[in-house]
């Protein structure tokens, strides 16, 4: 079975095949004032030529218009609209179309119409649509305080499509809008002015397609109100003589107030010598006087109303004054006399407590210094005024409590060694006198050296008054005080030098030993001669040749007182 179709079907497929570059939208939107292209393109096949391409555009009752045509031979043959050419100098291979400063007026229907050989003819339709930039206008109204419901702000604006608008504001009103058929839109605020209004946020807002946000339009509220008048530059303290005084009027109006009146109560006249200025300022071009005192009155004009304001001067004497600024002059002194005089007992206290302290420490390290002397001078040693024991080494000094004690013990000990000394010596000169008898004659052992014995043993000489240049002689006995040691106060305080130092108390050196025997024996030899009395040798009285027998026992004993 054989199906005949029609070829007007076939060649409408073709026709969308073979049109390229079509347009990203439909319809095709742009902007008055602006350059509009309308693609168009047509791609031939196989041995298709294109011969004539035309534009044509439908009018409202849907005939069509020719605008423009462009032969393959001929080139552009026919144009009745001045404002559109073709894109391309080839019409026949880019049949694009291009409208000059495109109006409103250019919106509507195209179609290019491609006719070729020996396929015949192919349309291409498309819409245009034309859209205009806003054109707004925002007008203020300006309001006086106490007027009736009424429009504050009109807002107009016209575009294609018609824009919107709206208000941005806190103002407590009602918004009216209108709209015409070209496309304008009229927007009106309206509300009751008050005085707490004025310089209040009244913005519009302008919204259309071809704008990417609202344009704003910034306005405030204009409300006008009389003015109220306030003076300042009186603060009571007025007083006869002063000079260089003056009274400020001063106004919050709107507008502000284009005159200042000053005048006295109940329309009196200024004093002499007080200046008004038209800022609101009245001078006072002398020193006051009583009759300054009273009620002033400023009067404040604009163009809506005016403002009245008085004030009460009063002028004191200046005795008075006077007065109050001594007893304010005085209390203040008073008070600075009061702090001085308690800076300088603190200072004072605190100097004297501080010299107390240094006089004390002074004294303390006099009586220590004093104290080092002390112990430095120590008469009866040897080597320059240092004390030695009876052993003839350097003493040292302990000035501790404890060290008071251990050198007490310590004089102790040496007594009773002395006392066990002159004990055995005794003993030994009885032992020997029962065996030996004593020569008749002084004995010829140098004197000299019996006294270095003695000055080893007692720490001072014994000279004999006749110089032991005689033998045989008797020897008088030159007497010295015994040997004694004043030492200082001792702190509790004082470390403990004597344990473990070396010295006397706390180590005895070898050789003492050795020294202690041969003092014996040399005692032993001169006992016979010398007697010891309170730690003293003194020369023996030699008995009569007559009385005692040369071969008699003599046994001398030394005593210690």
């Amino acid at each position: 079975m054989l199906f005949w179709l029609s070829p007007f079907p076939l060649l409408c497929y073709i026709s969308f095949l073979y049109f390229v570059d079509l347009p990203s939208e439909d319809p095709i939107r742009s902007l008055a004032e602006v350059e509009t292209t309308l693609p168009c393109r047509y791609q031939p096949t196989g041995a298709d030529t294109v011969v004539q391409v035309t534009w044509y555009k439908e009018k409202p009752d849907a005939t069509k218009e020719q605008i423009i045509t462009a032969h393959f031979n001929e080139g552009q043959t026919g144009q009745s609209v001045p404002r559109v050419r073709f894109k391309s100098t080839e019409p026949t291979v880019d049949s694009s179309l291009i409208i000059l400063s495109t109006e409103v007026s250019d919106e509507g229907k195209y179609v290019c119409r491609v006719i070729t050989y020996p396929a015949g003819n192919f349309d291409r339709e498309m819409s245009l649509i034309v859209w205009t930039v806003p054109i707004s206008t925002l007008d203020p109204v300006i309001l006086v305080e106490g007027q009736s419901f009424q429009p504050a702000a009109t807002c107009r604006s016209i575009a294609h499509p018609p824009p919107q608008l709206s208000w941005d504001t806190d103002l407590n009103g009602q918004s009216t809008n209108r709209s015409s058929d070209n496309g304008a839109v009229s927007s009106y605020f309206s509300l009751h002015p008050l005085r707490s209004m004025n310089g209040k946020k009244l913005d519009c807002l302008v919204w259309h397609p071809t704008l990417k946000g609202p344009r704003r339009f910034s306005n405030k509220l204009v409300v006008h109100f009389p003015p109220h008048a306030e003076v300042s530059g009186y603060n009571g303290d007025w007083s006869v003589g002063m000079e260089n005084a003056a009274l400020r009027c001063v106004s919050g109006g709107n507008p502000k107030p284009q005159s200042f009146t000053w005048t006295r109560y109940n329309g009196g006249q200024l004093p002499e010598g007080v200046i008004p200025h038209p800022n609101g300022t009245l001078v006072f071009g002398r020193p006051l006087d009583l009759s300054d005192g009273g009620t002033y009155l400023c009067v404040a004009k604009n163009d809506v109303g005016q403002g009245k304001v008085e004030v009460e001067i009063s002028v004191t004497e200046k005795s008075v004054m006077e007065n109050k600024l001594m007893i304010i002059v005085g209390c203040v002194a008073g008070g600075l006399l009061i702090l001085m005089l308690i800076i300088i007992i603190a200072v004072t206290c605190h100097h004297k407590r501080r010299n107390k302290k240094l006089e004390k420490e002074l004294t303390v390290r006099k009586y220590e210094a004093h104290c080092r002397d002390s112990r430095s001078t120590i008469s009866g040693g040897r080597g320059g005024g240092v004390a030695f024991d009876y052993l003839g080494r350097p003493v040292l000094h302990n000035n501790s409590r404890k060290g008071r004690d251990r050198l007490l013990d310590r004089e102790e000990e040496n007594r009773s060694r002395v006392e066990s000394y002159v004990r055995n010596s005794a003993m030994s000169l009885v032992s020997q006198e029962t065996r030996f008898h004593p020569p008749l004659t002084p004995s010829t052992f140098p004197k000299v050296q019996s006294t270095d014995v003695v000055r080893q043993l007692n720490g001072s000489a014994i000279i004999p008054s006749d110089g032991g240049s005689r033998p045989g002689s008797v020897t008088k006995n030159h007497q010295h005080p015994p040997l004694s040691s004043n030492y200082p106060p001792v702190t509790d305080d004082e470390d403990e030098v004597d344990e473990g130092l070396g010295g006397p108390a706390s180590q005895e050196h070898p050789d003492d030993q050795d020294s202690e025997t041969n003092s014996s024996q040399v005692s032993e030899a001169h006992s016979t001669r010398y007697l010891q009395t309170n730690g003293t040798l003194r020369p023996k009285p030699r008995p009569s040749l007559a009385v005692v027998s040369p071969h008699a026992s003599l046994i001398h004993k030394a005593q210690i007182v």
